[in-house]
């Protein structure tokens, strides 16, 4: 059997002496304690070196990626197509795959084989000879530091440190352009205060007021291609009627030296941004499309590195560059912060207030998977930034159009709500519950309302009779006692003819009759 060993210096082929000594795997390690029972397990074959750094550099990478490079195959054919009724042992099972394949060797890889491999390299020097230990320390130390910027696609384009500066640079270019502008516009006002209502633009102010100087200088000079012709013409007029100050030549060269700089400085500022742009495109595509390349350089800036940035979670990158104001939440027990810089991003800013939080933590975790991306993968495309971007836009219409949204389970199908249809049923309201009395037919409540009728009308005729006779004693001057003769006599009158009446059917006229004989009596009893 032979063996395939790959080391930092080169490829060795190696011809196992004792294969039945193999198959005890636990006791194998004993057979590799010393260089001398090494050499009579293994026997060195074939040794092929590597010319220089890339060509080590090339061969480990494909072993890792598990593919058969071209010196690999020229080795093989040479030296293993010989025996090749024997099989060769590899310490990847997908390489020796790719060689039987295409080389139609019969490989092997087990436990066993793993033991035998770890044996090798704990007696490398001493199997493989005319190999110093210095020069095979320094080949692995090359590989590896070879290997891991490989692995890391380290390149001038990836170094984020300009970045950093770019940002922190921009930032002081922003405020010494406002204290310069603000300063200008202040000390020009003495002379054409109304210049800066008119123009509310800082880079076209600076531009007219460089172009032309002295505000008397306005009317005959044309700044056609600084001012639309509306404003020109403001300007103009403005200018003859004036309420500021004389000032001197000198004076006018100060501030128009002051107008250059502002304008140099602004220019200047526009190329760092395309810089910028053009960097954070290089080095972060899939942030620079998530968050913008401004709020994504300042995010880097504010970790370090974006690998640093790479590191932290989605809830420390939402929160980032708020420290402060988190720490004094925690002190105080208070709500604590909802974003940091991330507030700065055009998804996060033209959300509701309402729905300010919940976009930025969703952004927060997107943005936080773009930055692993971008730091430690080797796809230079921004696909997932868009399709990511596209994801929290689509949140985002749901949450301002309160749509419809996935129901937690299944995460495919929609929340489906039927319309609310009121289904009433119109009762009709029963009347006959409400009375308590026997019930009448309608022909007699008919006769008996009409007899109710007849009777008041009879009694109000006899009440206006008395009133009119008791006036007319009044004014006879009749003794009282001819008067209660005259009303015992109506009352006696009165009880015979309610007796040769027939009694009512319902008893709610015997009680009105009733009420009517107790009333009438407790008048007479008053009189008296």
């Amino acid at each position: 059997m032979l063996v395939l060993f790959e080391t930092a210096a080169g490829y060795a082929i190696f011809k196992v002496l004792n294969e039945k000594k193999l198959q005890e795997v636990d006791s194998l390690w004993k057979e590799f304690e010393t260089p001398e029972k090494a050499n009579k397990i293994v026997k060195l074959k074939h040794f092929e070196k590597f010319q220089d750094t890339t060509e080590a550099l090339a061969a480990s990478t494909a072993l890792v990626e598990g593919k058969l490079s071209k010196n690999l195959k020229k080795i093989l054919k040479k030296i293993v197509a010989k025996d090749a009724h024997e099989q060769l042992a590899v310490a990847d099972a997908k390489l020796g795959g790719v060689i039987k394949d295409k080389l139609n060797l019969s490989c092997i890889h087990s436990p066993m084989v793993t033991e035998l491999m770890r044996g090798i390299r704990s007696q490398i020097e001493g199997l493989i000879t005319g190999l110093p230990s210095r020069e095979m320390a320094a080949m692995c130390l090359g590989l590896a530091h070879s290997l891991s910027r490989y692995k890391l696609k380290f390149s001038p384009d990836k170094v984020d440190t300009m970045i950093v500066q770019a940002i922190s640079l921009l930032d002081d270019l922003d405020k010494e352009l406002n204290n310069y502008i603000m300063r200008c516009r202040e000390w020009y006002g003495w002379h054409f205060p109304e210049l800066g209502k008119i123009i509310t633009d800082n880079l076209t102010y600076c531009k007219c007021v460089r172009k032309v100087g002295d505000r008397r200088n306005f009317a005959s000079s044309d700044v056609s291609d600084i001012l639309p012709e509306e404003i020109e013409e403001d300007v103009k007029a403005a200018a003859e009627i004036s309420m500021g100050t004389e000032v001197s030549e000198e004076d006018i060269n100060n501030i128009i030296h002051l107008c250059d700089q502002v304008i140099e400085i602004s220019e200047y500022r526009t190329q760092l941004y395309d810089y910028l742009k053009n960097r954070m495109m290089a080095i972060a595509p899939n942030l620079t499309v998530m968050v913008g390349e401004l709020v994504g350089a300042r995010l880097i800036a504010h970790a370090g590195s974006l690998l640093n940035l790479a590191k932290h979670p989605a809830s420390t990158v939402q929160i980032l560059g708020a420290e402060k104001a988190l720490f004094r939440a925690l002190k105080t027990k208070r709500d604590t912060p909802k974003f940091g810089l991330i507030y700065h991003a055009s998804l996060v800013g033209q959300t509701t207030a309402k729905n300010k939080g919940k976009i930025s933590r969703m952004l927060a975790a997107k943005t936080a998977l773009t930055i692993r991306y971008d730091a430690l993968g080797e796809d230079t495309s921004a696909e997932m930034g868009a399709e990511n971007r596209l994801k929290v836009e689509t949140r985002l219409r749901h949450l301002e159009e309160r749509g419809i949204r996935r129901i937690s389970g299944t995460g495919k199908a929609l929340a489906r709500t039927d319309k609310y249809q009121n289904k009433s049923e119109v009762k009709v309201y029963d009347p006959s519950g409400d009375s308590t009395l026997p019930a009448v037919s309608k022909k007699k409540k008919i006769e008996e309302v009409e007899e109710q009728e007849e009777g008041v009308a009879v009694k109000a005729k006899k009440f206006k009779a008395e009133m009119e006779e008791e006036e007319a004693d009044v004014d006879e001057g009749e003794p009282v006692k001819k008067k209660k003769k005259k009303k015992e006599k109506r009352k006696q009158a009165d009880e015979e003819e309610s007796q040769t009446e027939e009694p009512p059917t319902s008893p709610t006229v015997e009680n009105t009759e009733k009420k009517k004989k107790k009333k009438k009596k407790l008048k007479d009893e008053d009189e008296d």
